[in-house]
């Protein structure tokens, strides 16, 4: 069996963009379980992440001819699916609305003091009550902060294109990011402190 070609993004999208179905389905196939999961991640629910997914490749495909490369394609898509989803979870009561983050003033915090803040350590949650523990305190993140964390940590897109996804500078995604893995890793902390390991 003929190994699997590699895939040409930029190919690809140029070629999709002259309206050839076969680039548009390979960008379909190669990006749906990504998008799905970020759906999924976002709003926590099977339904909304395929509407998402159906709504963001509908999109793509309407709209491909407008992208101009000045980020990659993916941040593009990835774009897309982030406002619809976030365009849907605004049209929904949300369980967690007493948890407040409120932004510092962010261009008030350098970068040196956003390096020094430790990594979000997954370590000690890999069995599978305390991810599922995990997915639930993520839901109870505020938006703006869920969406940097999901975006950074679980899809590892880097700062700087988490930020154009966000439109927001790559300052205040380190310092959305940090303020999410702090809580997190805080409630997490409790929980095994609480429940242990076993």
């Amino acid at each position: 069996m003929d190994p699997k070609p590699p895939f040409d993004e930029e190919k690809i999208v140029a070629r999709a963009q002259q309206g050839d179905r076969q680039a548009l389905a390979q960008l379909v196939i190669e990006y749906r379980s990504r998008i799905y999961h970020l759906g999924l991640r976002l709003t926590g629910n099977e339904q909304d992440a395929e509407d998402i997914l159906q709504e963001a490749f509908l999109i793509m495909v309407k709209k491909i001819h407008q992208f101009k490369g000045d980020s990659s394609f993916y941040t593009w898509l990835y774009r897309i699916a982030v406002n619809i989803g976030l365009r849907k979870l605004k049209s929904k009561p949300r369980k967690y609305q007493h948890i407040s983050l409120d932004d510092p003033d962010m261009e008030h915090i350098s970068t040196a003091e956003t390096a020094e803040w430790p990594d979000f350590d997954y370590s000690q949650i890999s069995q599978k009550p305390f991810r599922k523990k995990l997915d639930q305190l993520i839901e109870k993140l505020p938006d703006i902060y869920r969406t940097v964390f999901i975006l950074r940590d679980l899809h590892e897109i880097s700062t700087e294109d988490t930020s154009k996804i966000l439109q927001i500078t790559p300052s205040n995604t380190k310092i959305r990011l940090m303020r999410a893995r702090n809580f997190l890793k805080e409630e997490l902390e409790k929980i095994i402190a609480k429940e242990g390991l076993t």
